[in-house]
């Protein structure tokens, strides 16, 4: 199977890229394998027009339009080794031995989320524990909200929330505030528990070591992410450090250091959310039609 631009993910970014290119009248092969990183929320929320509908829905209507286009071919599966050559010619082998060559690439590929080991934090991810307060937090509607620390980087993350309800951050031998620090949370009223934290019990009550329960209306904590794909690194793409893990380098284009190849999305980004990763993708779709006929 030959194609002008392999596409590698199937959530909003690798979406968004694959609908610049089909406008464009290219042969763009959509390579899924349908694990984007919100399917565990019942709802998506701050992306015009969108907003408050479910992640499955927003990408079956996705689909659903880039049917129309007779040059897209989605393909169910996941892409595990990708080789390239002089930045024209690129091949991708998938799980089950199938083959496809593309002239360009466009990873889209995610990334995967590692969560505090806390009993009962992964089954509630996504539902009633949470990352991004943009997202999630108005729901709580100004309730009882509870940061869990991962990092120093939780301090950030206890300072912003209390704009979204009443905030108790729990240390849990994690991270320890200073003086200064201390101060600031005072300033924005977040109350201080230092107590580790045993289980997250019942919708989001945090079951304190010393057996003291602390109901909660809704959790955030930071999640350290990885790659959810080799992709990357197998072609030798550039990578930058985040606050929170690396991810791949592009420039204004969505360009990687890998002539050809492209990345949006999750995996190219130090923050994500769905209106970022449909731009990103908007912007490595037309950066990647416009590099098939640019001299280089």
């Amino acid at each position: 199977m030959n194609f002008d631009v392999a596409i590698v993910g199937g959530s909003y970014a690798g979406l968004s890229a694959a609908l610049q290119l089909a406008r464009a009248r290219r042969r763009v092969a959509v390579i899924d394998a349908g694990q984007w990183r919100n399917r565990f929320a019942p709802t998506s929320h701050g992306f015009l027009t969108q907003d408050g509908a479910a992640p499955a829905q927003i990408i079956g209507t996705a689909w659903q339009q880039l049917q129309v286009y007779p040059t897209v071919q989605r393909i169910d599966g996941q892409a595990v080794q990708a080789d390239g050559a002089n930045g024209d010619a690129f091949a991708l082998r998938l799980q089950d031995g199938r083959h496809l060559q593309a002239r360009r690439l466009v990873l889209a590929t995610g990334v995967v989320d590692e969560l505090p080991a806390i009993a009962g934090l992964a089954e509630r991810w996504g539902r009633s524990v949470f990352h991004c307060p943009y997202c999630h937090g108005y729901e709580l509607d100004q309730g009882r909200i509870g940061v869990l620390a991962s990092s120093e980087l939780s301090l950030h993350h206890a300072l912003m929330l209390p704009d979204w309800g009443t905030v108790t951050l729990f240390c849990g031998g994690v991270f320890e505030p200073d003086a200064a620090q201390r101060q600031q949370l005072a300033a924005r009223g977040v109350c201080i528990e230092e107590t580790a934290v045993q289980a997250i019990v019942d919708k989001a009550t945090v079951q304190l070591a010393d057996g003291r329960h602390a109901a909660m209306d809704g959790l955030f904590t930071l999640s350290r992410t990885q790659m959810a794909s080799p992709l990357a690194a197998q072609l030798g793409c550039s990578f930058d450090d985040g606050p929170l893990g690396e991810f791949i380098r592009t420039d204004a284009l969505k360009a990687t250091t890998v002539a050809g190849v492209f990345a949006c999305g999750d995996a190219a980004r130090a923050m994500g959310s769905v209106g970022f990763a449909v731009a990103d993708g908007a912007m490595a779709g037309v950066a990647a039609h416009q590099s098939l006929f640019t001299p280089s």
